[in-house]
């Protein structure tokens, strides 16, 4: 079973294969609800650096594990900022089991924008973000989205934090040169690496801002 939709940002095909779904965006892989550790690790590692009841921010709904995670944690309040209608309405249909009823949460607010262009338009901040839109830093869904990995964005990223503030990011792999721009722009980074069942290990990267 294949749904496709049509956006301004081209195809988007949630595919069933065995018993699993894949998100694929103009023929490329995104994600899929085989595993999710990593994901799971994006929110946990990032929570374990917070204060307590934090509010956080999840940039990209995905298939929901993140999301998942999220809501049995103590967070206070969930802000999920993802891109495609689509995903959101597949969340309350066929993926609904795999982001565990999340959106039905009174913490959980979803907002259906581009993240770069709605941080540019609010003044919220949050004791932290997990940043999930792309493949990571050097694999992005839609080229636009190379520039939040760079010293402006991250810069924008962080003036939404606050103080004391958690930045984390997934990488379908390690990129050293983003590493560093994160250190220098944020903080102290932690590095948590998540093997797969083939290639490279999945990682996630953890900034602290100053307190």
């Amino acid at each position: 079973m294949d749904e496709r939709v049509f956006t301004e940002r081209g195809e988007l095909v949630l595919r069933r294969r065995a018993g699993h779904f894949e998100l694929i965006s103009n023929g490329v892989f995104l994600m899929d609800t085989r595993s999710g550790e990593s994901e799971r690790i994006l929110v946990r590692a990032a929570l374990a650096a917070a204060p307590p009841g934090p509010r956080l921010l999840i940039g990209g709904l995905g298939v929901g594990f993140s999301l998942a995670e999220a809501v049995h944690t103590d967070a206070a309040e969930i802000v999920v900022v993802e891109i495609e209608p689509a995903v959101v309405r597949w969340h309350h249909g066929v993926l609904r089991q795999f982001s565990e009823g999340a959106l039905d949460d009174p913490r959980v607010r979803v907002v259906t924008a581009d993240l770069a262009a709605w941080f540019t338009g609010t003044s919220d901040r949050f004791d932290v973000i997990c940043l999930d839109v792309d493949n990571g830093p050097g694999w992005t869904v839609f080229d636009h989205n190379t520039g939040l990995y760079r010293a402006a964005g991250l810069a924008m990223l962080r003036d939404h934090l606050r103080p004391g503030g958690v930045l984390a990011v997934w990488s379908a792999s390690a990129e050293p040169s983003f590493e560093a721009t994160l250190t220098r722009t944020i903080g102290p980074v932690r590095t948590v690496r998540v093997p797969v069942g083939r290639g490279e290990p999945d990682v996630v990267y953890v900034a602290s801002c100053a307190g």
